[in-house]
C-alpha cells in the first residue's frame, strides 16, 4: 500500500500524537485510590499503565512500519521511544499536586510496550482473522 505523505501523517502519526496526548492528560489529573484494598488498586493503575502504553507502542509500531521502518528496528525502536515517553510521563506527574514519579510506573510502561510489540510478532503472522485485523489498521 503506497500511501502520500500527508496521509501518512493524518492517519498514521496522527493517533500516535493523540494517544500521548491522552496519557499527558491523565497525567496531569491528580490521582485517587479505584480500591480501598492497597492490592487491588496497585493492580488496578499498573493493568492501566500496561495497557495504555501497550496501545501507544502499537500505534507508533504501526506508523514506523507504514513509514518504512523494517520489522525488529520499528520493534526496537517502539520499546525505546516508549521507555523514554514513559519517564517525561513521570517527570510530568513530578509537577502534578498528588502524584509522585515512580521508577517502577515506568517499568510497567515498558513492559506494556514489549508484551504489545510481543504480541504483533508472535501472533499477528500466525493467525489469519487477527492479521486481517491489523492489517486494516496498516499493521504488518
Amino acid at each position: 500500500m503506497k500511501v502520500k505523505s500527508a496521509e501518512k501523517i493524518i492517519l498514521y502519526w496522527l493517533p500516535v500524537i493523540l494517544w500521548a496526548a491522552i496519557i499527558f492528560t491523565f497525567s496531569a489529573n491528580p490521582t485517587t485510590s479505584t480500591s480501598e484494598i492497597h492490592w487491588q488498586d496497585f493492580l488496578i493503575k499498573k493493568t492501566l499503565h500496561i495497557l495504555f502504553f501497550g496501545t501507544l507502542a502499537t500505534l507508533l509500531y504501526r506508523a514506523l512500519r507504514v513509514s518504512g521502518v523494517g520489522k525488529f528496528r520499528a520493534g526496537y525502536t517502539t520499546i525505546i521511544i516508549t521507555f523514554l515517553y514513559g519517564v517525561t510521563d513521570e517527570i510530568h506527574q513530578s509537577f502534578t499536586p498528588g502524584r509522585m514519579p515512580r521508577v517502577y510506573d515506568v517499568a510497567f510502561d515498558t513492559i506494556g510496550a514489549i508484551l504489545a510489540v510481543f504480541v504483533i510478532w508472535k501472533y499477528l503472522p500466525r493467525h489469519q482473522k487477527l492479521r486481517r485485523f491489523f492489517r486494516s489498521f496498516g499493521i504488518s
